[in-house]
């Protein structure tokens, strides 16, 4: 028994012969009880026929071969060429966006089970096979070689104008559906034939008739009312579009020909290579680019486009494949503005949309809807350049795409889309955490710039207005480094006009600029200049979304500048003048508040003389920062005043306790050390001293004794009204030192431990014997920066005072 069937015929090298071919193997398929096999079967074909067109220029000859004694049973579809030396495989083209060539049997491997070459003298034959399962549609006609004559079939025949009605039928037609030829010319097709659907999913007349191939599981009304199974396709005439006819062959059941559709699982395997394709891992673009190869080669097409919903009535293009792809960046209006849910092909694109034509840059065109949950959220389209390029049957195949890929690709895009948004989210917490330990502007410039390139940017430049409405050019950052100072020398460095308003260089990038607006002013603004000619929503998106938290962070650092402008200029005349020099005595001072980029905190110093007399204070006010800086500026202004009038010691610390308490502030007290230098004959000085709740000074002896020079406490100044101060005095002989310290000295901290623990202070000045006063504070300051790898968290502050012979 034959178990090998065999059918072939041949087209010239031309653009239709794809089309052709696709018709062919349908018709040879559904002969042969194979139709689960036909939308694959038909892709492949389209494929090796496109190849062989475009890169022998040949003719071709097609043959399809059924080996039903294999185990298991194969179809096999071969491809000759009369140019064996090129085709398919042969060197291939140069890569790049526009590159048509040189891309391999991109289909066969991924829906064909083995494909091959085969090189004779004068052929190239290439061959794909398809493994055939048991599962088999029930019989349907003998469908003859081109060769044979058509009216061998024994089929209904219904010729129709352009408009759809009818101009003739034959005998058969009268037979099948009992109208003679007299009741139907002139009537449309559809009002005669009364088209019902069968099944819950059947196609209307019009759509199963577009569908340009045999279609089963259909029926049609007879004239007395019986439903009669049929299978139809169609021919189309040339000629000009007014002109050009349809001829509709119905193959009815009276005949023997009723067809069905094939069985779940039969429809199961035939699109289990393309849902393998979508089930791989890898990323969306990847993905997008391999479907709209695919739509392009089936197609036959120029150009192969996945586009996609960006909004309520817009759609994108997601993906291009093909020459004529790599200049279209977006179609958003036109034939895919509405919500198209059947497959079409527009012969002549510019006629029925002029706006879509010129973004697709074609003439013809043919799609399909992608619909998932009863939603279009995209299209499959392959356009061409002349009109008339495609037919119903192409649609067809699209159609059988896009119902595999719909599904798949929606959730690799919410997937993707899942992903972004993390992403998103990610790299705007990074910038905020770069940018929020920025307080200066050209900083927090060169940081934005940083963070746009590469990742969104071939290059970024940042533009900063000042208080002024003043724009200059801040910082620029290319992702080639050495390309910065041209980058720089092209850009206006300060423009004449509005940043929306300026007329940006020419360059090989597209060039965008987004404002910086913070608060209801605008800090300036960043442009960016990207080799890709059009924005992604989702990247215009985060690149404003960016610019909001730079122009916050520019807000942020402006009122800190000014902060620090006004702060500056408080500091400036709160901090002493010069130290006079007091006769018989040399001094030295160390002053590090704790408070960053502060110069006064809540410590304080002063060394001045009055008539002859020198006075010196030592303080530490509550607290810190502006308010501790308000009451030392309080606190050191009144010393002064009040030495000049010549009040004693005790006299000024009580003069100063009142004002504290005039003032009815909580928490505004401090401790100080106030004290009068009254300089000797034969050198130093008498020293009448008084402490309020200060630390008590350290006095060492010219022979090395370190002793307390103030052992009375006292209260501090701002605690209670009634308080009286107390003076002790001592002399200052030559070769001694008077260490005066705050807290921040005594009290700094390691873990647990405290610099002055076990007398630790009066250990350290034990050991400074013959220093003179500078030496003396150095080291204590070394000792306090040393005792803990930590930053000091209090000022610290700290007066030496050396006494010295009289000169002679």
């Amino acid at each position: 028994m034959e178990t090998t069937q065999v059918s072939s015929t041949a087209f010239d090298g031309t653009p239709q012969a794809p089309a052709a071919a696709r018709r062919f193997v349908r018709q040879v398929l559904g002969a042969w009880r194979l139709g689960h096999l036909a939308e694959d079967a038909v892709l492949l074909t389209s494929e090796l026929v496109t190849n062989a067109v475009v890169h022998a220029g040949t003719g071709v000859e097609l043959t399809c071969r059924l080996d039903a004694g294999a185990v298991p049973p194969r179809l096999e579809i071969e491809v000759d060429d009369r140019r064996p030396g090129r085709g398919l495989l042969a060197e291939p083209a140069p890569a790049g966006p526009e590159a048509t060539s040189g891309r391999g049997l991109a289909l066969a491997s991924m829906l064909a089970d083995a494909w091959g070459v085969t090189y004779t003298r004068t052929v190239k034959r290439v061959w794909v096979r398809m493994e055939v399962d048991g599962a088999q549609e029930p019989p349907s006609p003998a469908v003859p070689s081109p060769r044979e004559p058509v009216d061998a079939l024994r089929v209904a025949v219904l010729v129709a104008d352009a408009g759809g009605r009818v101009i003739s039928w034959n005998a058969d037609a009268e037979s099948l559906l009992g109208w003679t030829g007299r009741q139907a010319v002139g009537r449309p097709l559809e009002e005669l034939v009364d088209w019902r659907g069968h099944g819950p999913h059947a196609p209307a007349l019009s759509d199963t008739l577009a569908l340009g191939r045999w279609r089963g599981e259909t029926r049609m009304r007879h004239r007395d009312g019986r439903l009669v199974p049929v299978y139809v396709s169609h021919l189309r005439t040339g000629g000009s579009p007014g002109d050009r006819r349809a001829i509709w062959m119905v193959v009815g059941g009276d005949h023997g020909f009723v067809l069905a559709s094939p069985s779940p699982p039969a429809r199961r395997e035939a699109g289990r290579r393309i849902e393998d394709l979508l089930d791989r891992d890898g990323p969306l673009p990847e993905l997008l680019d391999t479907i709209a190869r695919v739509v392009q080669l089936a197609g036959a097409g120029d150009a192969g486009y996945v586009l996609l919903r960006a909004g309520s009535d817009r759609f994108t293009v997601a993906a291009g494949a093909g020459a004529a792809a790599g200049a279209v960046s977006v179609a958003a209006a036109g034939a895919f503005a509405a919500d198209r849910r059947a497959p079409a092909v527009v012969e002549d694109l510019p006629a029925a949309d002029a706006e879509l034509a010129g973004l697709l840059r074609a003439r013809s065109l043919a799609c399909a809807p992608l619909v998932v949950a009863d939603e279009v959220i995209g299209h499959l389209a392959v356009t061409a350049a002349e009109p008339g390029r495609f037919d119903q049957d192409l649609s067809a195949s699209l159609r059988h795409i896009a119902d595999q890929v719909a599904g798949a690709l929606h959730r690799r895009r919410l997937a993707e889309r899942d992903r972004t948004q993390r992403g998103r989210l990610s790299f705007l917490t990074e910038a905020g955490e770069l940018l929020a330990g920025a307080r200066d502007e050209e900083l927090i410039a060169a940081l934005a710039a940083q963070l746009v390139v590469p990742r969104l940017a071939t290059w970024a430049a940042v533009y900063l207005t000042d208080l002024a409405g003043m724009t200059r050019l801040a910082h620029v950052w290319h992702s080639e480094q050495r390309h910065n100072a041209e980058l720089r020398a092209c850009l206006p460095a300060i423009p004449r006009s509005p940043l929306d308003e300026v007329v940006w260089p020419v360059t090989r990038e597209s060039v965008l600029s987004f404002p910086l607006q913070a608060q209801g002013r605008s800090h300036g603004a960043l442009v960016i200049g990207r080799r890709e000619p059009a924005l992604p929503l989702e990247l215009a998106a985060l690149l404003a979304d960016l610019c909001r938290l730079i122009a916050l962070n520019l807000h942020t650092a402006m009122l800190y500048a000014r902060q620090a402008t006004t702060s500056k200029v408080l500091q400036r005349s709160l901090l002493p003048v010069p130290m006079a020099p007091v006769p018989g005595l040399e001094s030295a001072v160390v002053y590090e508040p704790a408070e960053e980029g502060a110069d006064v905190g809540g410590d304080f110093y002063d060394l001045f003389t009055v008539a002859g007399h020198g006075y010196f204070a030592l303080g530490d006010v509550c607290g810190s920062g502006p308010a501790a800086a308000a009451v030392t500026g309080l606190a050191r202004h009144a010393v002064r005043l009040l030495a000049k009038e010549h009040y004693t010691v005790a006299d000024i610390l009580d003069r100063l306790n009142q004002t504290l308490l005039e003032e009815d502030e909580d928490d505004r007290f401090l401790s100080l050390l106030c004290g009068e230098l009254t300089p000797l004959p034969r050198g130093g000085a008498r020293c009448a001293i008084a402490s309020a709740g200060h630390v008590p000074p350290l006095l060492l002896r010219a022979d090395g004794r370190v002793e307390q020079a103030v052992t009375t406490p006292q209260l501090l100044l701002g605690i209670e009204a009634d308080a009286r101060f107390r003076v002790e005095s001592f002399e200052l002989a030559p070769g001694d030192v008077l260490l005066c310290v705050t807290d921040g000295v005594t009290e700094r901290r390691d873990g647990r431990r405290l610099l002055d623990d076990d007398d630790g202070l009066a250990k350290l000045l034990s050991g400074c014997g013959g220093l003179n006063a500078a030496a003396v504070a150095e080291r204590v300051r070394q000792a306090v920066a040393s005792f803990s790898a930590s930053p000091s968290r209090d000022d610290v502050a700290l007066l030496v005072l050396r006494a010295t012979p009289a000169r002679r």
